[in-house]
């Protein structure tokens, strides 16, 4: 083979096999930024309107998310956060609206203590979404639900959903640190939820709202 085609073949075959390298890349980090984000990353496609915009975004929130001095909470402080919890779900018996703004009060107050920035609703989403991207969800159907209430539109079945959902961002920003689950004795749940508590599990909640 003359060398200038050899050349030429080596030349395309590298090219080939960089852009085969560069789709794999974009493939492992698309699965790696759903994997993180949860339903955030099929919101910011929408937004964007594809997933290049997308994923440049969720890169920049992980990139600020490094920069920021956040902290584990102390196991006291979070028994007190679970005792807060708690007593929001015995006060939703007879104060539903009061006990799911305070939910929402929760939320900030122990973002606040963990290191994050907080402010609007939108702004402590994108904080919390590059680590809590999974339950982020919860938070935003608690908040709506919330912000429905609040403008009396909603039944008490809406506020024992908003409770529900935020339930389980409460849990997650309550969870223990892996590294602390081996050395800790064991502790009831952040919703742990006595026998004639109106506040029922997420999966039921879902199995109700399928069948409506």
């Amino acid at each position: 083979m003359p060398t200038a085609l050899m050349v030429v073949v080596i030349v395309i075959a590298a090219a080939v096999l960089a852009g085969l390298g560069y789709l794999l890349w974009r493939q492992a980090r698309t699965h790696r930024l759903r994997s993180r984000f949860g339903t955030e990353y099929d919101r910011a496609v929408e937004r964007h309107n594809g997933r290049a915009g997308a994923e440049h975004e969720l890169m920049e929130r992980e990139r600020h998310h490094r920069d920021l001095d956040l902290r584990e909470l102390e196991p006291a402080r979070r028994e007190e956060y679970r005792a807060w919890w708690t007593g929001l779900q015995e006060r939703f018996v007879d104060e539903p609206v009061a006990a799911v703004a305070d939910a929402d009060k929760l939320v900030t107050v122990v973002m606040t203590e963990r290191g994050y920035p907080t402010g609007d609703f939108d702004a402590n989403v994108r904080e919390l979404s590059v680590e809590h991207g999974r339950t982020l969800d919860h938070y935003r159907r608690g908040h709506a639900l919330g912000a429905r209430a609040a403008g009396g539109g909603a039944s008490t079945e809406d506020l024992r959903q908003a409770m529900v959902h935020y339930r389980a961002l409460v849990e997650d920003l309550l969870a223990v640190p892996e590294r602390e689950r081996a050395d800790a004795p064991k502790v009831r749940p952040a919703e742990a939820t006595r026998p004639d508590s109106p506040i029922q599990s997420a999966e039921p909640a879902r199995d109700t709202a399928r069948r409506s």
